[in-house]
């Protein structure tokens, strides 16, 4: 249920510097935020890699349970525990906790051009708000990289590995993603078929005083007996004498002999 509620937030998201903002802390020049379902679907995985102006890079990892109840963090040094709760499908919310004072508040927000917010609101001893912006990508950086963890530098072997992981992770999630438009477009391809054999049906039992020509605009009544009558004449033609109990829709017969609304 967590995995079906965070869908939108399922993905390795890379940073906008320059749509972000830091009022304190290490700004980054690159960044990766990666959210991952994990336990089948009832904890959600968060990955942060950053790499600074200084080209120091950082990683960060924990583990989050959306369920709006208050559990141990990972990491006793940074918050006792955290209160994690999936707002709605766009808004995701996490409250940090040491000494059972709330000291960090994240507010994940997908934005209406997909891209994802993080606003990150302290109430520490200097309180402060950054926010910082992402959008999907197709890769990983050659290395790991967030703030307060010590750094680490790429090898060699590193930087070949990332080229390889790299290819990989950018063939497949391109192809999953074809596979994912693919879907959708079978599913509403599916209920659009599915909406024109209902209203075909309602259709074709409804009374007939003439023969329907494809291409052709016609109106469906139903009449006071709940039954249907299709016509040649539009609604306000009636005024105010319409016969019927209401006016259900403007149709349309396809070259299939199936119906479909007119907008």
């Amino acid at each position: 249920m967590i995995m079906v509620q965070a869908y939108n937030f399922l993905a390795s998201w890379q940073l906008f510097p320059e749509k972000s903002n830091y009022e304190q802390g290490i700004v980054p020049k690159s960044g990766i935020y990666k959210i991952e379902s994990i336990e089948h679907g009832k904890a959600l995985q968060i990955s942060i890699n950053w790499v600074t102006i200084e080209n120091e890079a950082y990683y960060s990892q924990y583990t989050i349970v959306p369920d709006d109840q208050l559990r141990p963090f990972d990491n006793q040094d940074v918050a006792d525990s955290v209160q994690a709760s999936i707002v709605n499908a766009s808004a995701l919310q996490t409250i940090f906790y040491k000494d059972e004072v709330a000291i960090l508040t994240l507010l994940y927000e997908i934005l209406p051009n997909g891209y994802l917010k993080i606003t990150q609101h302290a109430t520490v001893e200097k309180p402060f708000t950054n926010i910082e912006v992402y959008h999907k990508q197709m890769s990983v950086l050659p290395y790991a990289s967030s703030v307060g963890s010590v750094a680490i530098r790429p090898t060699k072997e590193g930087v070949i590995k990332h080229k390889a992981l790299s290819a990989m992770e950018e063939q497949t999630n391109m192809q999953l993603d074809q596979i994912r438009q693919q879907i959708e477009l079978l599913a509403k391809q599916a209920q659009e078929i599915k909406k024109r054999k209902e209203l075909s049906l309602m259709i074709y039992e409804a009374k007939l005083n003439f023969k329907p020509q494809i291409g052709q605009t016609y109106y469906l009544y139903e009449k006071k007996d709940s039954s249907h009558l299709l016509s040649l004449v539009a609604p306000q033609e009636w005024g105010k004498s319409s016969p019927f109990k209401q006016f259900v829709s403007a149709v349309r017969l396809l070259a299939d002999h199936t119906w479909v609304e007119v907008a």
